[in-house]
Formats: C-alpha cells, sequence, structure tokens
C-alpha cells in the first residue's frame, strides 16, 4: 500500500495516480546516489607513500 493509499488525501491520491510517487522516487534516487558515492568517495584503500611522511 503506498502512502497515497494510506491517508485520507484524494487530491495527493490523484496526483500520484497521474505523475507517479515522485518522492518516493526522488528518495530512491538519492539513496543510490548516496551508495554510489560511498563507493566512489572510498579513501581507506590509498596509503601514503613511505617517503611522503
Amino acid at each position: 500500500m503506498s502512502f497515497a493509499e494510506a491517508t485520507d488525501a484524494p487530491i495527493y491520491a490523484g496526483l500520484v495516480e497521474e505523475q507517479g510517487d515522485v518522492p518516493a522516487e526522488v528518495r530512491r534516487v538519492a539513496e543510490e546516489t548516496l551508495l554510489e558515492a560511498g563507493r566512489v568517495l572510498d579513501f581507506s584503500t590509498l596509503r601514503v607513500p613511505a617517503a611522503a611522511r
């Protein structure tokens, strides 16, 4: 059951039916972006060369 179906907001339910659940889609894309950024920006495998210490 979507948020629109669980609430008493017929206007919102109609918009979701017409346009899709935009907040849910934004949330999904944001979570994917955070995961990807975490993988790309993982500096834990970098080591400082001994000569630079």
